[in-house]
């Protein structure tokens, strides 16, 4: 058989980029600008709850999120009916066969305390929830750091914008090492089970950048992350977000519409998205409507906003 010249001159292209290098490859493919996505939205389930109402069931906020159109619900664990396996995997196959992505797992727990059984407690807690979030297909967990608990009422907390006095004769630095020990005393079950335990800049120790901070860098593990939510700097809150979000795993975006339940917040959700943009922050951003509005309504005017806000 014989061949024409174009026709031999073709196979041997084709043959010298077979054996080529990567680099000398990657030298004749043009190289793209990374394409800036919008953000995945979730919704946490505290958005129809805010503990002042008889619980909202799970189900209905996973139906309201397909509704929605957004891709992932984040659950508040004080929110389930219960622990029992059989309502775990009726919530994780009601989420999946609605498209609903499970994202994140919010519990309450303490590390703030100098009795060492309630400390135990605390950690034995955040433990049986890091299970709960594996049998549910959940890959992050919110974590408090805890407060001190010596303002009684939560109310009063926000009163005074989430500043309380140290348990008598104890300090903040006694605060940070019994935080800094329980978390890390439940890493090894986090990492056995594939969950990202966040650790969310909320009321007590991690109430502002350099607290988060002084706990997440004594920790070097990488199943410890940080949860960023937009409304919990209640000062300043552009120049402390700015320097918490290149270290955040998941963000909780709080709206207001009809004013909060405790405080609002004027946030600026274009300066924010720009903020995580800068960071490089590619997760999820998950709605924590607090407003007073009802909560059909408010939500998806919030998620409406969110959408327009990172375009």
């Amino acid at each position: 058989m014989t061949i024409s010249r174009r026709e031999f001159l073709s196979q041997s292209a084709l043959g010298s980029l077979a054996f080529a290098s990567p680099s000398a490859l990657s030298d004749q493919v043009p190289v793209t600008k990374e394409v800036q996505k919008p953000f995945k939205l979730g919704i946490s389930s505290y958005s129809y709850w805010h503990f002042k109402t008889p619980k909202v069931p799970l189900d209905y906020v996973i139906d309201e999120a397909a509704r929605i159109g957004v891709e992932g619900v984040d659950l508040l664990h004080r929110q389930m009916e219960s622990d029992d396996n059989a309502y775990l995997q009726k919530i994780k196959r009601h989420a999946f066969i609605n498209g609903i992505d499970l994202i994140a797992l919010s519990i309450h727990q303490s590390f703030v305390t100098p009795d060492k059984d309630e400390l135990q407690k605390n950690i034995d807690h955040t433990i049986h929830c890091i299970e709960l979030a594996y049998k549910m297909g959940i890959p992050c967990m919110r974590l408090n750091s805890g407060r001190w608990g010596t303002t009684k009422s939560f109310d009063d907390l926000m009163k005074n914008r989430g500043v309380e006095a140290p348990i008598p004769g104890y300090t903040e630095d006694d605060a940070f090492k019994w935080c800094i020990d329980g978390i890390q005393k439940c890493l090894a079950k986090a990492e056995e089970c594939g969950i990202l335990l966040a650790l969310e800049n909320h009321w007590g120790l991690t109430s502002t950048p350099e607290g988060l901070l002084r706990i997440k860098n004594a920790i070097p593990s990488p199943w410890l992350g940080v949860l960023l939510d937009t409304g919990n700097f209640l000062e300043n809150p552009y120049e402390k977000l700015e320097k918490v979000a290149p270290y955040a795993s998941f963000v909780q975006a709080k709206t207001y519409n009809g004013g909060g339940e405790w405080y609002s917040l004027d946030l600026d959700y274009k300066r924010i998205f720009d903020i995580l943009r800068k960071a490089s922050y590619k997760g999820y951003v998950s709605l924590e409507f607090e407003g007073k509005e009802k909560a059909e309504t408010g939500v998806r005017k919030s998620i409406e906003m969110l959408r327009e806000a990172m375009k």
